[in-house]
């Protein structure tokens, strides 16, 4: 649930629901703001669950269970995944090091489930682990100015690595700054404060130091997939990483964790049975719905997982999981209009999203 309603509110804000939480929609005219966080910089309130894990043996016990391999290190992150006994991704999430305890972004709705489950698994080890979602808001920075944005109005150094952080204040609060890993295809920041701050540091974000409009899940959506960004709900959720193509998000050398031998053996003597591509189209053509066949030459060959209308292309794009082999150029949708299989991402901007898949 958005800790800051009143202010949204006031910027004309409508609001929808991800997994259970609430999260702005829209502020009107997301075209307008999507323009707005490509040339300069906007900000928008994130739907993330958080999971809490303290005790001597905190990064041991997350590091067995995750696919990538947990820093050791205060301000040090990482992207990793959740695997089911299939290999197929159950969750994806952020993991932080954060001195004593290591905080772990989840997508919004899991954070209880993941603690509980993990909770009733630890036995022997020092581990205490406990939702925290509540505890927290996470607001995220992104554009090309992001930079010089945070920069205006946080008293520390911004970090300049991808999934590190720094400690400082941010207005008048107490604020951690996470360089985030390009998911907009545009610089990006992450700004974590207590709950009882979420006001200040949002309202300093938007108007304190160099402005910054504010956005919603409307153009998240269109960003991501722009930046070539798989997102869990629609590509990520119940498939093999490999399928996906998220190389950043498994370490194929380290120890055990569940789904581990699938994922590596698809990885080192197989191949997935589909890849995700990026469709693009014509101006004037219908946004595909999910899920919508995509053929070639009357046989068909993938489906649509997500689509938008690009604002900064102003044609629409999408990303669809197509056979492995599937080598056409060009793809038919439920059998009307015709895609070009294109290169991802479908726009650069001034930074790579780190989930971006080889689309050939």
């Amino acid at each position: 649930m958005t800790l800051v309603r009143d202010l949204h509110e006031a910027h004309g804000a409508t609001f929808r629901d991800v997994e259970g939480s609430e999260v702005v929609e829209d502020y009107g005219r997301p075209e307008r703001t999507h323009r707005a966080v490509r040339n300069v910089v906007g900000v928008l309130e994130m739907g993330y669950g958080v999971v809490e894990v303290t005790g001597e043996d905190r990064v041991e016990y997350v590091d067995n269970v995750v696919s990538n391999r947990v820093p050791s290190a205060d301000g040090e992150g990482v992207y990793a995944l959740l695997l089911e006994p299939e290999g197929g991704v159950r969750a994806d999430l952020y993991v932080y090091n954060a001195n004593e305890r290591l905080l772990l972004f989840t997508p919004a709705g899991l954070a209880g489930e993941i603690a509980e489950e993990w909770t009733e698994r630890t036995f022997i080890q020092d581990v205490e682990i406990r939702a925290a979602t509540t505890d927290f808001g996470v607001f995220g920075a992104h554009g090309p100015k992001a930079t010089e944005k945070v920069a205006s109005v946080f008293s520390t150094q911004t970090p300049d690595r991808q999934l590190t952080f720094e400690r400082g204040v941010l207005g008048d609060s107490g604020a951690t700054v996470v360089r985030t890993d390009g998911l907009t295809g545009e610089e990006g920041y992450e700004v974590v404060c207590a709950a009882d701050d979420a006001e200040d540091v949002f309202d300093t974000l938007l108007t304190r130091g160099m402005n910054a409009a504010p956005f919603g899940y409307r153009t998240w959506e269109t960003l991501t997939l722009e930046a070539g960004t798989p997102q869990f709900a629609t590509e990520l959720r119940g498939n093999v990483p490999n399928v996906v193509g998220l190389a950043n998000a498994v370490d194929y050398d380290k120890g055990c964790f569940v789904g581990q031998e699938v994922v590596s053996r698809v990885h080192n003597r197989g191949r997935p049975s589909r890849r995700l591509v990026g469709v693009e189209f014509e101006a004037g053509d219908a946004v595909p719905e999910a899920g919508a066949t995509l053929s070639h030459d009357g046989s068909e060959v993938g489906s649509v997982t997500r689509a938008v209308a690009s604002p900064s292309l102003e044609r629409p794009v999408a990303f669809a999981f197509v056979d492995y082999g599937f080598d056409g150029e060009t793809v038919d949708v439920d059998g009307a209009a015709s895609g070009t299989v294109a290169d991802l991402p479908f726009v650069t901007g001034s930074d790579e999203s780190a989930r971006c898949p080889s689309s050939r």
